[in-house]
């Protein structure tokens, strides 16, 4: 076993007797149907700390030559697949963690340092195919391959560091793509080629070097959707392990949707709560927030319009595919909130083309970015929300009116008001602070129709549901009515606690709110 070449699987057997494993290995039977096949080329893309390093790891431990893994796997899903052991230990399989590589070698020698490390393992293992001392990788693996017939599996862990930490090096890059690409493409030695990192590969400018790879990214994970984050399933048993609220643990760090899997949680995020039984933002935690407020200031027209509605619990169309897969080149705010999607900041909804901030962990990055300055308003209307739910929960419509109206009057440079659902967008963001003890959720399918916002209390807070509806130029006591009519509080079916129906409408002409709130208490039905 060698750092480059077949590493064998010391790190995945860490990874399984770590206290918190949840069993990923079904990824395998997927990538043994693509093996030595036009779907051999894989780029899977994720935020940091969404399990892409420990994923390579499995693989080196199930492909590696040299090593016996089949204990290492016994009882997880891969076993039972019937070419489990065709493939079990059967390929030479070279690892680069290109990280690594940038880290360490001299000023734009990235390539070469990679070929003199890797070199130096594989000729001690196949110096006796090997007459000449003096060529390189590609050439070197060509022609192992042709006297051994033995295939190769190349497992890339930050392929795309270069980009990101070499970002005005445009020299550098081009290089490393085009090294990549004669390394990898059209060669028969090649069985698998499986990379990492947080960007896609598509194109760099009008550079595409790496045209052969299918992508597998946030705005799109096909049939990978299981293996990016946790699953609502996975993440109920380790609740019920850890004896910890899964409602709570939702709120705070399930969000991200793919056409399949419409729960997909933050992984290094659960296991934080699991592990300490205590629920705060551990994957935020791990980079300071001036990364996200780089982009969040940048002066792209209808930016900070678009992060203050999702803020208030809203969706923003979003075209992605204008996006050119670096962190310098932007032309329009799409392209920011597509490079936020990729870093995990916001969440996307391939069926609607929206963009939305997912959980709670994640606005409080957001809240946290605009505490530094440049968004004075939007702060000043955070600080007064938790006034604003207590004037609610009170009943005193006469100050929650006013609550509305001061909130408005702050955010009317950045949000407008145009109709229900920016009004609808302005109110979650007039409420923001009910998100330590609620669980916002709007549209909710109730009764006959949908409820505007359904403020759901989270375990042990102790206070009411709220069913909310808004009007635009009619009236607060019509909202109250629609709510009753249709039967809004269907939407809270199961729960049996007090709720106060707030009715809320926004006259265009004089710019101010009105409002009603009555109570029902479920209890004494």
């Amino acid at each position: 076993m060698g750092i480059y070449l077949n590493p064998g699987n010391k790190s995945f057997w860490k990874s399984t007797r770590s206290e918190i494993y949840v069993d990923k290995s079904g990824v395998i039977s997927f990538l043994n149907r693509c093996l030595n096949t036009r779907e051999q080329f894989i780029c899977v893309s994720r935020p940091r700390r969404f399990g892409k390093s420990m994923t390579l790891e499995m693989l080196a431990a199930y492909y590696s030559r040299g090593c016996d893994s089949a204990e290492l796997f016994r009882g997880f899903k891969i076993e039972s697949d019937e070419n489990f052991s065709e493939h079990l230990n059967r390929y030479d399989v070279i690892f680069l963690n290109m990280q690594q590589f940038l880290s360490e070698a001299q000023p734009g020698k990235v390539t070469d340092y990679l070929e003199q490390e890797v070199l130096e393992e594989i000729r001690e293992e196949y110096g006796e195919f090997l007459k000449q001392q003096d060529i390189g990788l590609a050439a070197t693996l060509r022609k192992i391959y042709v006297r051994t017939g033995r295939e190769f599996i190349f497992l890339i862990d930050e392929w795309d560091c270069v980009m990101r930490e070499k970002q005005e090096a445009e020299d550098l890059q081009r290089h490393y793509l085009d090294y990549l690409r004669n390394l990898l493409k059209d060669r028969e030695y090649v069985a698998l080629a499986y990379m990492t990192g947080i960007l896609p590969v598509k194109k760099y400018g009008s550079h595409s070097a790496l045209n052969m790879f299918w992508e597998y990214s946030m705005t799109d994970q096909k049939e990978l959707e299981e293996y990016t984050g946790f699953t609502e399933w996975e993440v109920k048993n380790l609740c019920a392990r850890y004896g910890m609220d899964f409602a709570e643990t939702s709120s705070w760090y399930d969000g991200y949707v793919f056409r399949k899997f419409h729960h997909v949680y933050n992984p290094r995020s659960v296991v934080g709560a699991m592990r300490y039984r205590k629920f705060s933002s551990y994957w935020t935690s791990t980079e300071t927030y001036e990364a996200l407020k780089i982009y969040m200031d940048m002066d792209y027209d209808g930016l900070r319009q678009d992060i203050v509605q999702m803020l208030g619990g809203g969706r923003v169309t979003v075209n992605t595919y204008s996006f050119q897969n670096d962190m310098q080149n932007f032309k329009t705010k799409d392209d920011v909130l597509t490079l936020l999607i990729h870093l995990g900041y916001l969440a996307y909804d391939s069926e609607t083309s929206e963009a939305f901030i997912p959980n709670k962990e994640i606005a409080g990055e957001f809240e946290n970015a605009m505490s530094t300055g440049g968004w004075q308003e939007i702060m000043c209307i955070l600080k007064a929300s938790e006034r604003l739910l207590q004037d609610t929960l009170q009943c005193d419509e006469k100050r929650v009116a006013e609550g509305l109206d001061a909130a408005h009057m702050e955010a009317a440079s950045i949000l407008q008001y145009n109709d229900e659902n920016s009004l609808s967008c302005a109110v979650g963001l007039a409420y923001y602070s009910a998100r330590r003890e609620y669980r916002l959720i709007r549209e909710l399918p109730a009764g006959r129709g949908f409820a505007d916002i359904v403020f759901l209390p989270l375990p042990q807070s102790g206070k009411p549901a709220l069913v909310m509806e808004l009007k635009y130029d009619k009236t607060a006591s019509a909202a109250i009515a629609q709510i009753k009519e249709r039967k809004y509080m269907k939407a809270l079916d199961g729960y049996t606690g007090e709720i106060l129906l707030v009715g809320i409408n926004y006259d265009k002409s004089d710019k101010t709110h009105s409002c009603r709130i009555e109570k029902l208490d479920l209890r004494t039905k």
